[in-house]
């Protein structure tokens, strides 16, 4: 056995570059680079090992560790999870901040890698600067805090324990059912000591994406529901997007006559303009996918977790006799509300199935309903792209504040819809643009309204709808996909959470255009407070009043003028005219740009034969809460309990 004697970060770095993967007999590498913010826990260990020699790895420099990890994910997603960017910090906060992003990756099944410094192994300088100290254990450290986020997690206490921990990462991080976010904490003592490593270590290694077919037995029993049904329903899920299912899924509802719904993980995997497409469906959904859903006897759930805004907290489903099918790679997943298991890979699972129905002459029962619900919907979106002015060009509006609308006007001169900004976003920008969203009410609006014939350009975090997400995804994404225009679809209140990644977006030379809807608050949550009988509370960007309440006059921001000075060309739109002027200029600049956008609160589009199961306080002196309470108990009667 040859050897290669090295620091364990020099190995580390060795081994990242020789990582690749195969999907259906395509190879690409997988590590693509490292993105980090250097600190005293890395940057003589993993740093001195990348200064040295990083072979073809890329070093990018982040503005903050959970932004970063953002910009990871988001590289990771738009490339359907072929590719990742390692993401390293210092000890102590600069970890602590990526526990987020941790999070974020694993609910979505993203793969993330994270190398977070730790400290000294042989505890001699303790307590070292940023150190946390636990009295009942001397081996906790903020590490340990990725445990409940990651998918795997691992501490290299020891130089050769980094063979052992890699393989395992890269196991977990290559596999469909279980990718996730992995933590390797690599403590800094240690990323400096020496071993002799074999050289197999380093050899390439190619790691096969398979695509697994469920067995017989389960195959038979999905064939034999389906055979049963008349009127049944796909689901179309994130699983079909990396799947590279989306055709195939086409092809099976319309050989069968068969409607399917997106969730936000699934949008543009297929094409809107698919006559069996009826968009975005539960919570978030709209009124053709609810409205079919509604009655539907069977469900076929393909590559979904079946959150509950995509069930309508199991109770969009109102068919008494309604089954469900569960095709997902992973058991966990195919094991909900009591599914008709199917566990495999979502593109060959269809094939499969589409062969043994026609063999058998399946068509499901349907007449007009289908192009009946597209129409209903279609008229609703007319409405939000013609009809939501009055002859004076006055925003309809009905609003529980009409008193916040009128002081937003006096205040920003902002007269621009939510909904009618999205209809004239979608028809401005180029029809192959990647819009990226996480939270706040745009997913809402966007999952209902957008529509795209472009696969794998609607990039929505929903599964954790982190606040932040939005401007570093967007980089992500563009990274990913740099011949394509990259927009983040994100609030004034998420943008103000995290956007520090815009300035990286310039370093990089990497254009993306942040779409910020200026509300004047969390516009989305003080919906959801005030529509359930609670009051306007600190959901408004207010000054205090002169009872020391927020709820004093609104806070008025100029974000064009602070992006500005990022070295972003910025934009402020109050009117539709101004919005699409500033648009089409946009797409000729060569820098990162920015438009405030001034949005009427209380525009966005409102739920459609849905409901979202939310703890309302069962006792209360108003009668506003008691009513709200009522009404929960009354949908929770209609829903499923698991």
């Amino acid at each position: 056995m040859t050897t290669q004697r090295m620091t364990m970060a020099q190995a580390l770095v060795k081994f990242l570059d020789n990582q690749y993967v195969s999907f259906d007999g395509v190879e690409t590498k997988f590590v693509e680079g490292i993105f980090t913010i250097f600190g005293h826990g890395i940057v003589l260990g993993l740093g001195q090992a990348l200064d040295e020699d990083p072979g073809q790895l890329k070093v990018l420099q982040g503005r903050n560790e959970q932004g970063m990890a953002h910009v990871a994910t988001a590289f990771g997603k738009q490339n359907n999870r072929r590719k990742i960017i390692a993401c390293a910090s210092s000890i102590g906060p600069g970890a602590a901040n990526m526990v987020t992003a941790a999070a974020t990756a694993t609910v979505n099944n993203l793969p993330l890698l994270l190398l977070p410094g730790d400290t000294f192994a042989t505890r001699q300088p303790d307590p070292v600067l940023q150190q946390i100290e636990q009295p009942f254990s001397m081996t906790i450290t903020t590490n340990d805090a990725f445990k409940p986020v990651c998918k795997y997690w691992d501490r290299v206490s020891r130089p050769e324990q980094l063979m052992s921990a890699m393989i395992n990462a890269m196991r977990v991080l290559t596999d469909p059912a279980e990718t996730g976010a992995v933590c390797v904490a690599i403590p800094q003592d240690v990323q400096g000591e020496s071993f002799d490593y074999p050289d197999y270590f380093f050899k390439k290694r190619v790691h096969k994406i398979t695509r697994p077919t469920p067995v017989s037995d389960e195959l038979e029993d999905v064939i034999q529901a389906i055979m049963n049904s008349k009127h049944p329903m796909v689901i179309c899920g994130g699983g079909v997007r990396y799947s590279e299912a989306g055709e195939t899924l086409e092809q099976f509802c319309e050989t069968f006559n068969i409607p399917f719904g997106e969730t936000q993980g699934g949008k543009s995997a297929c094409k809107s303009s698919s006559p069996y497409c009826l968009g975005g469906m539960g919570v978030t959904g709209n009124l053709a996918a609810n409205t079919i859903a509604e009655k539907a006897d069977l469900i076929i759930a393909v590559g979904t977790r079946l959150s509950d805004f995509t069930t309508g907290s199991k109770a969009l489903f109102q068919n008494p006799d309604v089954k469900f099918i569960s095709i997902n790679a992973s058991r966990f997943q195919a094991y909900k509300v009591d599914s008709i298991k199917a566990v495999g890979d979502a593109k060959a699972t269809l094939i499969g199935l589409t062969a043994a129905l026609q063999e058998k002459g399946y068509k499901s029962a349907y007449q007009n309903e289908i192009k009946e619900a597209k129409a209903a919907w279609d008229k609703e979106m007319k409405w939000f792209a013609e009809y939501a002015y009055d002859e004076n060009f006055k925003p309809i509006v009905e609003s529980r504040e009409p008193k916040s609308i009128d002081e937003f006007i006096a205040l920003t001169g902002g007269t621009i819809t939510q909904t009618s900004a999205l209809c004239l976003i979608r028809e401005t920008i180029d029809k192959d643009a990647i819009i990226v969203g996480a939270s706040g009410s745009l997913p809402g609006c966007l999952q209902r309204m957008w529509a795209t014939d472009k696969r794998d350009s609607y990039h929505m975090e929903y599964g954790y709808s982190c606040m932040g997400y939005e401007v570093a995804a967007s980089l992500g994404a563009k990274l990913a996909s740099p011949d394509q225009e990259v927009y983040a679809m994100t609030g004034d209140g998420s943008y103000l959470m995290l956007h520090t990644e815009l300035v990286t977006s310039l370093q990089e030379g990497k254009k993306i255009n942040v779409l910020l809807f200026d509300n004047c608050g969390f516009g989305c949550i003080n919906n959801l407070e005030m529509s359930n009988g609670v009051g306007n509370l600190a959901t408004e960007f207010r000054y205090r009043d002169e009872d020391n309440q927020l709820l004093g006059g609104l806070m008025p921001i100029d974000f064009a003028k602070s992006a500005a000075g990022y070295g972003v060309k910025t934009y402020t739109a109050k009117t539709l005219e101004e919005l699409k002027v500033a648009l089409e200029d946009a797409k000729k600049q060569t820098v990162s740009t920015l438009i405030d956008i001034k949005v009427l609160p209380k525009t966005m589009t409102e739920g459609y034969k849905s409901w979202w199961h939310c703890g309302i306080a069962s006792t209360s002196a108003k009668d506003s809460i008691k009513i709200a309470y009522e009404s929960k108990e009354a949908n929770l009667k209609k829903a499923r309990l698991y």
